[in-house]
């Protein structure tokens, strides 16, 4: 008997025919890709580096936004971060067991708010480190400087400048340390949804590719 039809799974167990919307789709794996661009291959404080953050600040502001106006599926009322919750659905997936949801599962959930955790804590750091400067902006005083213009560089009072360099070394540190879990994290995410599709007997992956959830 399907998981659909289980007495257990009647709560958020039918998931509509469209059950990621669009907005989602897309932004997840955006936020991917840039994830795997700015932390395995471009060069970190480089132009395009710098762009793609700009773009992940963007998604992130939108992905929120929609948290809260968006549908049913993608408000952060239907899949609030329960520890408890969690680790109860962990042990019924183990069991063989697991419930169905309409938006994310416990677990799912627990990492979702994690990896947007980490990308506000890369993001603010990134920020400070460039101050807040727009990357056209950035671009255009590398240019000057290869050039040989250092006049668009402020010079700061050395005392100040004391400070900022330690804060600037911490907001470094801090950023690399996000990364690095963020990343970890996301391979955890994928392996995650690959048990899980596997003992649910259902695709995961397909609802987030085409927004279908069953399979006709």
């Amino acid at each position: 008997m399907g998981a659909q039809n289980n007495p257990k799974s009647t709560e958020g167990a039918q998931s509509p025919p469209d059950l990621w919307d669009p907005l989602v789709r897309i932004s997840h794996w955006l936020i991917a890709a840039a994830v795997i661009a700015n932390g395995l291959i471009n060069k970190g404080g480089g132009t395009i580096h710098i762009w793609i953050g700009w773009g992940v600040l963007g998604l992130l502001a939108l992905r929120f936004v929609w948290g809260f106006l968006g549908p049913a599926e993608a408000r952060f009322s239907a899949f609030l971060p329960d520890p408890r919750a969690a680790v109860s659905h962990l042990i019924d997936l183990v069991r063989g067991k697991p419930r169905h949801y309409r938006s994310h599962n416990p677990a799912g959930a627990i990492m979702v708010y994690a990896l947007w955790a980490c990308l506000v804590v890369v993001t603010g750091t990134g920020l400070y480190m460039t101050g807040a400067k727009s990357p056209i902006t950035i671009a255009e005083e590398k240019a000057a400087v290869a050039a040989g213009d250092w006049s668009v560089l402020v010079k700061e009072d050395d005392d100040e400048g004391e400070d900022k360099s330690a804060l600037g070394e911490a907001a470094e540190e801090v950023h690399e340390i996000a990364a690095n879990l963020m990343l970890v994290l996301a391979l955890i995410h994928v392996a995650g949804v690959a048990v899980e599709s596997r003992v649910m007997k259902r695709n995961l992956v397909r609802p987030m590719l085409v927004g279908r959830n069953r399979e006709k």
